[in-house]
């Protein structure tokens, strides 16, 4: 009997599932490739033999991807939060998604190649905005209200005023 997750998050995506799974597993860290199901006989969207579900960890998450065909496309009502130590894991991060065909969005946030959303968030941009200190919460906020891909020094700075 296979190891199936009791709970798994299912993704949708229109033939790409195994590609964008293991391109996740070689982006981020505790993240790998589970098994590759084929289809026994042909669906709507697929033959038999084609690629149907895909088993992968994205950072200790399990997730299935599942080629349902373009019926359903990703939004930005699901995304992936990957919380940052530093600048430079900022930046990988960011590199990787936006670099490999996605696209930039506001305050953090990024679409990969699949449409799938992510939100790269710097620890420090969390520690800012929870700042006791209403004024300097306020001012970090504001800053990243401003940006694309999180600057952690201009973040700091408004944050100290």
């Amino acid at each position: 009997m296979t190891n199936i997750a009791r709970n798994t998050i299912c993704l949708w995506f229109d033939g790409t599932a195994e590609e964008a799974a293991r391109f996740y597993a070689a982006t981020f860290p505790d993240s790998s490739v589970g098994a590759v199901y084929r289809a026994p006989g042909d669906f709507p969207s697929g033959k038999a033999g084609d690629v149907l579900t895909v088993s992968f960890t994205v950072m200790g998450i399990p997730c299935l991807g599942l080629n349902g065909g373009p019926a359903f496309s990703h939004s930005e009502a699901f995304s992936f939060q990957i919380a940052t130590a530093d600048q430079a894991e900022t930046d990988r991060y960011w590199n990787a998604i936006v670099g490999n065909g996605g696209a930039e969005s506001a305050c953090g946030w990024c679409k990969d190649k699949w449409g799938l959303s992510w939100q790269i968030t710097p620890r420090a941009l969390m520690e800012a905005i929870a700042d006791p200190d209403p004024a300097a919460a306020k001012r970090a906020f504001d800053s990243m209200m401003t940006m694309r891909k999180i600057d952690i020094a201009t973040i700091e700075a408004a944050r100290r005023g």
